[in-house]
């Protein structure tokens, strides 16, 4: 008698020389099946781009942030689309920050772009806005966070998914009143953007029930940044700077320029802590947030990109994702129907924030928490506990549609 080891040892060899004829007639069937085709999506990114000096190296700005994060998005949107025939490509164009967007942007309309990631100034995304209506083309801001955009110059093809000063201003202004660090002081530069941040803290401030009760401007002369007796000369003059301010809780700083807002913490006249562009700073994203399923987007993120996530990654991806969400739900790449979806009322996105984030209809702002940390960890995200709101919570955060200004067009 043969034993039965070895009787199964034969069948084996005998399967590996010829397939079985019922294997073999199916695997011959999967052969002749036509495969299914496949629709590309194209989401476009247009970015103004030059590198930038931080008066810290550490705080130096990747050359990729953004495009990183719409690069994992459009993986993660791939992992999906290939069981419904949709392969999503990331198309990217660069330009100057003082450049004239208007003729490449054009170009991307004309590749095909009907979905755009904008990491744009507030000027040049204005300048895009009409003729990206004009041509069915849906814009993303994932860079700008002006309130104009979202108000007085609102479009109705614009979905804002960087949160406003407003919003990370508000987001700040209710942790310190929960705290009950009610008096604060300010200190803003003296560009533009500077001010508008500081413009959004005295509203906040009026809000919540801060009180701002002093104010100084630090005037940028131009002069080096990094010297050797730059750190003696911090040392020396900050506290000297802010010696003549009043009794307070919490300095604040608005230094979105990056002149002299790192130098602020811990230089201050009397021991206080510090706020805003420094020390404690509202953002859309912490690189070390691990709550909520974070952690699953960091790892993600850090082996594709070997660095962790910043605010703009997640805004592009939180973009993308919209895109690639919209489009599963769909089935297709029905232009309409995937804009007919993300304005629709049943729409929201997951972003590893806590909730499901939506869209305010009033202006196409992405409600969101804003995360308030240090250059370690995250400290809190806001909204914070007792701020309510007959809608949704996170309308505590920026203008509330009682406030808008905003009439899309």
């Amino acid at each position: 008698m043969v034993p039965n080891t070895l009787l199964v040892f034969v069948a084996l060899v005998l399967a590996s020389v010829a397939p079985w004829p019922a294997l073999a007639q199916e695997t011959a069937q999967q052969k002749a099946r036509p495969e299914k085709p496949v629709t590309e999506i194209r989401i476009g990114y247009l970015r103004a781009y030059a590198p930038q000096l931080a008066l810290s190296v550490l705080d130096t700005p990747p050359p990729d942030e953004g495009v990183a994060g719409a690069n994992v998005a459009i993986a993660d949107n791939n992992t999906t689309g290939k069981f419904l025939g949709q392969k999503f490509m990331l198309d990217v164009t660069e330009v100057k920050p003082d450049a004239d967007v208007v003729p490449v942007f054009k170009t991307m309309v004309e590749r095909g772009d009907r979905y755009v990631l904008a990491d744009l100034s507030a000027r040049q995304l204005l300048s895009i806005a009409d003729i990206a209506r004009d041509n069915g083309v849906l814009l993303f801001n994932v860079g700008a966070p002006d309130d104009v955009l979202r108000e007085e110059e609102c479009r109705v093809n614009v979905f804002h998914i960087a949160p406003t000063r407003s919003m990370l201003a508000d987001g700040l202004a209710q942790y310190l009143i929960w705290k009950q660090w009610p008096r604060w002081v300010l200190l803003y530069g003296s560009h533009e953007r500077d001010q508008l941040f500081a413009d959004a803290m005295r509203r906040a401030a009026n809000r919540f029930g801060g009180q701002i009760v002093g104010e100084k401007e630090f005037k940028d002369t131009g002069t080096a940044r990094r010297t050797d007796t730059g750190v003696v000369q911090v040392q020396r003059q900050m506290p000297v700077f802010m010696q003549d301010l009043p009794d307070h809780d919490v300095v604040l700083v608005a230094d979105e320029s990056e002149v002299f807002g790192t130098y602020v913490p811990f230089h201050t006249w009397i021991p206080r802590p510090v706020a805003g562009t420094a020390g404690l700073v509202p953002s859309a994203w912490h690189p070390a947030s691990e709550q909520w399923g974070g952690s699953q987007i960091q790892n993600r993120f850090a082996k594709a990109n070997g660095r962790r996530m910043l605010s703009k990654d997640m805004s592009a991806w939180t973009a993308a994702r919209i895109v690639g969400d919209a489009a599963t739900r769909t089935r297709g790449a029905d232009e309409k129907q995937i804009e007919a979806f993300i304005r629709g009322d049943d729409f929201s996105i997951a972003a590893f924030k806590g909730q499901k984030l939506t869209f305010r209809k009033w202006n196409w702002q992405l409600r969101q928490p804003i995360f308030l940390g240090d250059g370690r960890s995250v400290v809190t995200t806001s909204p914070q506990e007792g701020f309510l709101h007959q809608v949704s919570e996170l309308d505590t955060l920026g203008v509330d549609q009682p406030e808008t200004k905003c009439v899309l067009k």
